[in-house]
């Protein structure tokens, strides 16, 4: 088993500095994030914020993108997530769907492609 998995003590370290750290933050914003209001001014902008850093780092992948990623045609980069947002609104708003949908229509016209 320690084939397998490694050594067991850099996995201890990795728990002990890497999740438990990361865990107490986000007991203590789950616990404080309970009294604040979804509505309220603060989170529709941080919610705003959020989506504009996402759609940034997504427009950066599909306009100079990285690794293996680069050997893929541009319309494909670009048909892959629009198939997604299709599938997604046609889904009435499934992010399961819309993201299952453009990994498959990425994965299908790369292999088809060669």
């Amino acid at each position: 088993m320690s084939g397998f998995i490694g050594d067991w003590h850099a996995l201890g370290i990795l728990l002990i500095a890497g999740v438990f750290p990361n865990q107490i933050w986000r007991m203590l914003g789950l616990w404080l994030g309970s009294s604040i209001d979804e509505g309220s001014e603060l989170l529709v902008w941080v919610r705003a914020v959020a989506t504009a850093v996402l759609a940034g780092v997504i427009a950066q992948i599909l306009v100079q993108p990285p690794g293996a990623l680069a050997s893929v045609p541009g319309w494909l980069r670009h048909a892959a997530p629009a198939a997604g947002c299709a599938a997604f609104f046609a889904t009435r708003r499934s992010i399961f769907a819309g993201v299952v949908c453009g990994e498959l229509v990425m994965l299908a016209c790369k292999w088809w492609l060669g």
